[in-house]
């Protein structure tokens, strides 16, 4: 995996994250289904990293998953994200993270039947994300 371009010890990021940020995007946490701010957001902008301010994705791939968490078909950049196997509780996964500072994101399944152009669900914590309208 590349090194990440933003690099904090672990006391810099419970300083600069709240509580629950630091849980999902440090410790790679889960919020609960349906609790997330952008889980329905229709609003047209750019999705950042709470983390690091880095664009991740854009409104224009976001779709309605009813999942329970915001739901992409494909970052806004391939380079935006790091895909990494994730064999953890016992399941075959595969997380996403944020390819500059490393934070956790989520995860990203394929095949689940979605009408989207490559057949991805980038499944991300409303809490990951900071989302800049546009103008």
């Amino acid at each position: 995996m590349r090194e990440a371009n933003i690099q904090l010890t672990d006391e810099q990021w419970r300083e600069k994250l709240t509580p629950n940020e630091y849980a999902v995007l440090r410790k790679a946490g889960t919020e609960r289904a349906f609790t997330g701010e952008y889980t329905d957001t229709e609003t047209e902008g750019v999705y950042t990293c709470k983390a690091c301010d880095a664009e991740l994705f854009r409104s224009t791939e976001k779709f309605h998953s009813h999942c329970g968490w915001p739901s992409f078909f494909d970052p806004a950049d391939t380079d935006a994200v790091i895909l990494k196997p994730d064999n953890t509780l016992g399941m075959r996964r595969v997380e996403v993270l944020c390819a500059n500072c490393h934070s956790h994101l989520g995860h990203v399944f394929e095949g689940e039947g979605y009408n989207t152009p490559t057949d991805q669900r980038y499944c991300i914590n409303s809490i990951s994300l900071k989302l800049v309208p546009k103008d």
